[in-house]
């Protein structure tokens, strides 16, 4: 099984070859207004709009209730890509990554 982190912090696993959904924040603001204006229940919202996850749809409920935000905490995902000025300095700096990894795993290096 795979473990998928989605933005919301929440954690959970996916079945193999499962893909993970992304919902727009439009999609969340509609649910979670259907939810706390139109009181509609959460199960019926959640097949209304086509949400797989109906605790999903209650966690936005929630966040919206409470005031907080529904889009993500950042925009990107991973670490941001270095930039290099130079082939040379791109080469150092692989360089220097290669030997931090050869001392990091001793075990996996073989000259």
């Amino acid at each position: 099984m795979d473990l998928i982190l989605p933005n919301e912090g929440d954690f959970f696993m996916a079945k193999k070859g499962q893909a993970y959904r992304r919902y727009s924040l439009e999609l969340k603001l509609e649910a979670a207004r259907l939810v706390n204006e139109e009181h509609m229940s959460i199960r019926e919202v959640a097949k209304r709009l086509d949400i797989q996850n109906k605790s999903q749809v209650q966690v936005w409920a929630a966040k919206t209730k409470r005031g907080m935000s529904l889009e993500p905490a950042t925009s990107k995902r991973g670490r941001p890509r270095t930039k290099f000025s130079s082939m040379e300095e791109e080469m150092a700096y692989l360089r220097a990554e290669i030997e931090y990894l050869k001392k990091q795993y001793p075990n996996l290096h073989k000259e």
